[in-house]
């Protein structure tokens, strides 16, 4: 049975990290102005109701590609680019300031990249120092970072969380020393059972492995070993993410051959396999893509039905506003998207002008509203209702015969102005998705902008 569900479901859909998806953006209709209005009515709103925002901050730079990464990265060896990129960020933090007519709470701050511990112990300090003096930091705030095992030292986690971090989330991707030259990513066991011993002994509470599955080289052994290794470490959360291959936008992945990559069969069955492990070594499922140990915050979170998603991922922190900062960042003010610039010079000439230094964006309509509500409450809480007229739109009715075709598959339980997700349908939660996605259409899948769906 699951073999012909792959075989019917396995398609092309966004991740839908939000909604909408980027690539559906309507960048004509878009204006930084519109934006900042958008995001000074949300962050009001949030302040009123003593809701705190979120910060992410993408610190892009990287001593050598990683082939498989999809991210916003600039690669170098030079660590003379730490102060100016700090600076800069600080600056492009002051502008928001400036929009906001009161101090904001923040609840939540998160280092993504490239490689945050890139930077020195000094300069993250000094990062963090600069943000927390021009705000409140809630007592209940979640700080967390990314780090790579290799390159992060005691003194990056002494000095972290003594700014208050938590949460620390490694790249791992693959354990495989095949899997790893392919991918030119290099970290031993050793490293990893260094860095995590480390962080614990330190105070970090929470500790967050990034695993992938469906790479170059990958095996369904190679995987298994891999998993039984993080079995011993015991991370106490686990991303296990799907590779993405879109070489036309990553030219790093046109390095790897056709031949060394899993087919999709065989990618299905790494991605069952390795849930089935997980969930053999006490972990629980939370949402898409994530598995936490019990008496993690995110699986707390995800049982008291408070989950969140944003662009940062999974998080227990409620929040209608999110500031991105640093190249390529996108905020989110809830009824609008915005994102900065993709090239560090592009970026910097902005900041330097005293302006945001956004490149494009989306503003939400009505209905876009609404089925953000929908999709969020899918890939968080596996259900949605639209029992009242302002969670009713066009798209749901429209969607209800697929959705019925789905219901005969096994995939969710419908009632009236109701949608279940069953456990077979966890795997499909973004074909799930993408029913209710009026921009998911014929052309859009066509133009090869969305990874498999597993």
């Amino acid at each position: 049975m699951m073999e012909q569900l792959l075989q019917k479901y396995l398609t092309v859909a966004p991740r839908y990290t939000s909604y909408p998806t980027v690539p559906a953006w309507k960048t004509d209709e878009f204006s930084i102005e519109k934006y900042k209005e958008r995001l000074k009515n949300s962050f009001m709103i949030g302040h009123a109701n003593n809701e705190p925002i979120s910060i992410y901050i993408h610190l892009p730079f990287c001593e050598s590609l990683c082939t498989y990464c999809g991210c916003n990265t600039r690669i170098t060896k030079n660590h003379a680019v730490e102060t100016p990129y700090i600076q800069a960020i600080l600056k492009e933090w002051s502008l928001y300031l400036d929009l906001f007519e009161t101090t904001p709470v923040v609840g939540e701050i998160h280092l993504g990249g490239g490689t945050p511990t890139f930077f020195s112990s000094e300069n993250l300090n000094m990062l963090i120092e600069g943000i927390s003096s021009s705000a409140i930091i809630s007592d209940h705030a979640q700080l967390s970072f990314e780090g790579h095992p290799g390159n992060t030292t005691q003194q990056h986690l002494k000095v972290l969380y003594e700014a208050g971090f938590r949460r620390a989330s490694f790249g791992i991707q693959d354990f495989d020393e095949k899997v790893q030259k392919i991918i030119n990513r290099h970290q031993t066991y050793e490293q990893v059972e260094n860095v995590t011993r480390m962080a614990r002994s330190i105070g970090f509470t929470s500790v967050n492995y990034d695993l992938i599955y469906g790479l170059p080289g990958q095996t369904l052994e190679s995987m298994k070993s891999t998993l039984l290794k993080v079995k011993k470490l015991k991370p106490n959360r686990i991303a296990f993410y799907s590779y993405a291959h879109v070489p036309w936008l990553k030219p790093a992945q046109k390095s790897f051959d056709n031949d060394v990559l899993p087919n999709p069969e065989q990618k299905a069955l790494l991605y069952l396999t390795g849930k089935e492990m997980l969930k053999e070594y006490g972990y629980v499922e939370v949402g898409m893509d994530h598995f936490a140990l019990p008496g993690d915050g995110l699986l707390q979170s995800a049982l008291n039905g408070t989950l969140n998603r944003n662009f940062m991922g999974y998080t227990n922190n409620q929040t209608h506003v999110m500031v991105g900062l640093g190249v390529s960042s996108i905020s989110d003010a809830w009824t609008a998207f915005a994102q900065n610039e993709k090239t560090v010079e592009s970026y910097y000439e902005a900041i330097e002008h005293d302006e945001l230094p956004i490149i494009r964006g989306h503003i939400h309509s009505a209905e876009d509203i609404i089925i953000r509500k929908h999709i969020r409450n899918i890939i968080c809480h596996f259900k949605t209702t639209w029992h009242k007229p302002h969670q009713q739109t066009k798209m749901i009715y429209e969607a209800l015969s697929t959705l019925q075709d789905m219901e005969e598959d096994g995939l969710l339980e419908l009632s009236p102005f109701e949608l279940k997700v069953t456990q077979q349908g966890k795997h499909f939660l973004r074909n799930i998705c993408a029913v209710l996605d009026p921009y998911f259409n014929q052309p859009m899948k066509e133009k090869n902008v969305f990874s498999s769906t597993v």
